[in-house]
């Protein structure tokens, strides 16, 4: 079954959820991994990739007894052609888009060191 629009926005209007994407970027990643920048508990990370799963952004693969996080960008083409219908709205480029993605992991990097 395919996400929907509103399951689409709303993953993505959770600044901890965007940050995961951002991460993402650069590799697969397993939860655990990703769940260690963020100060909350293992449990909430979990429920926060439920939620990008559920929306088509992240799939999620079990390898052995670690489980795996990926990157699905093409989940993010129905919310941009959605948004083009307005008119308003430039097609969006999805090479920039992932550019742009690059830089916020940077400075997340950054003020991490």
């Amino acid at each position: 079954m395919q996400p929907s629009l509103d399951q689409i926005f709303a993953a993505l209007s959770d600044p901890t959820r965007r940050r995961i994407l951002t991460m993402l970027l650069e590799d697969d990643m397993a939860v655990t991994d990703v769940a260690s920048p963020f100060d909350m508990s293992l449990a909430a990370i979990s429920k926060h990739l439920t939620i990008l799963t559920r929306a088509g952004l992240i799939s999620q693969e079990k390898r052995g007894r670690v489980k795996w996080c990926k990157l699905e960008p093409h989940a993010l083409r129905d919310a941009s052609v959605w948004m083009q219908g307005f008119g308003q709205f430039e097609p969006v480029n999805l090479d920039a888009f992932e550019r742009f993605l690059a830089q916020e992991l940077a400075a997340l990097q950054q003020r991490a060191e």
